[in-house]
């Protein structure tokens, strides 16, 4: 027999609305905050993509690498990356919005001579197998319940190891240990981007509806483009017919 003058039978109702409510709320300003990295994040490659071509369909780009001028091309979007993950704390989120926008624009330059070395053809091919395999660990990252934390950090540990063979590739200028490089480049940016993606769907509960949620997207985007635009390039390296 039901207990009338018992009150939670009829209170229950309530507090599963409100939670539920507080639920689809939650979920509707994390679809929006992801929503909002891959849209930054799409823009810059974008932007990158067009400088880039224009840059070197221009003819500046062979001009410009063939001086002293190529070192302040090819530094300038590590030293916008260093600026940004440094200072983020520091900087308001207009500049960094800027800053973000600059070094896309910065990698535009960078990567304007991979149209003087590789076929239209090879780029076109590399940039859609990038894109799908992305979204794919992308979907991964936010989708999957296994925590990728200590995947993380091999990931990164072997990108320390891959930066350091990839320099002394500069001396030994071996074709072979090119190869190893960019085929190990794709098996941890590809971690990385399924690693990135979870890291930055967690990173939404600590900065929602605060001052830093813009600064978290835009560091956020920062991360997933270099996951793109890096797996994009030894993909590139890999498959990718030169001129």
């Amino acid at each position: 027999m039901a207990n009338w003058s018992d009150p939670r039978p009829s209170a229950a109702p309530f507090g599963g609305a409100a939670s539920g409510t507080r639920t689809e709320a939650r979920d509707a300003g994390l679809r929006s905050y992801m929503l909002s990295v891959y849209n930054y994040m799409a823009s810059g490659v974008l932007l990158t993509g067009i400088v880039a071509l224009g840059f070197a369909l221009s003819g500046y780009a062979q001009a410009v690498f063939g001086t002293p001028l190529r070192w302040v091309v090819a530094l300038a979007p590590l030293a916008f990356v260093f600026a940004m993950s440094f200072g983020q704390g520091k900087f308001s989120t207009s500049t960094l919005k800027a800053m973000f926008w600059g070094f896309a624009v910065a990698m535009g330059l960078s990567l304007s001579t991979i149209f003087l070395v590789y076929s239209p053809t090879a780029i076109a091919q590399s940039f859609f197998a990038t894109a799908a395999a992305f979204g794919g660990l992308s979907l991964y990252g936010y989708t999957t319940k296994r925590d990728l934390s200590a995947f993380g950090t091999f990931l990164t540990m072997g990108l320390v190891g891959l930066i350091v063979a990839s320099l002394l590739n500069l001396f030994f200028q071996s074709s072979a240990i090119t190869l190893v490089i960019s085929f190990v480049g794709v098996l941890l940016f590809a971690g990385l981007t399924a690693y990135d993606t979870q890291r930055t769907k967690a990173l939404y509960a600590q900065v929602a509806g605060t001052d830093m949620e813009q600064r978290v997207t835009i560091m956020s985007a920062l991360s997933l483009y270099l996951d793109f635009i890096n797996m994009f390039l030894f993909i590139l390296r890999l498959f990718g017919n030169r001129n």
